[in-house]
């Protein structure tokens, strides 16, 4: 079952999506929804998850929060491929 959704996205996630689109021959429509799709696949199946608790830290809310460092990590890791 299919649903429709409708996003606001800001100008500066939309973008390098158009532009990444435009690069793979694809409409953004498209790739956006395979963002979403590997975004939600890492959430259900979290990799780092094994290593909660595995190792010290000096980040207090790692735990709670590492996907949100790994993604800031990685958008600005994007943003500067783009520039």
């Amino acid at each position: 079952m299919e649903r429709l959704l409708t996003l606001q996205i800001p100008e500066e996630i939309y973008k390098p999506l158009v532009q990444t689109a435009e690069q793979e021959g694809v409409e953004p429509e498209t790739l956006a929804i395979e963002w979403l799709s590997v975004g939600m696949q890492q959430v259900l199946h979290d990799p780092i998850e094994d290593f909660i608790g595995a190792f010290p830290s000096q980040v207090p809310d790692w735990v709670e929060k590492h996907d949100q460092y790994v993604g800031e990590s990685l958008f600005q890791e994007m943003k500067k491929a783009m520039e």
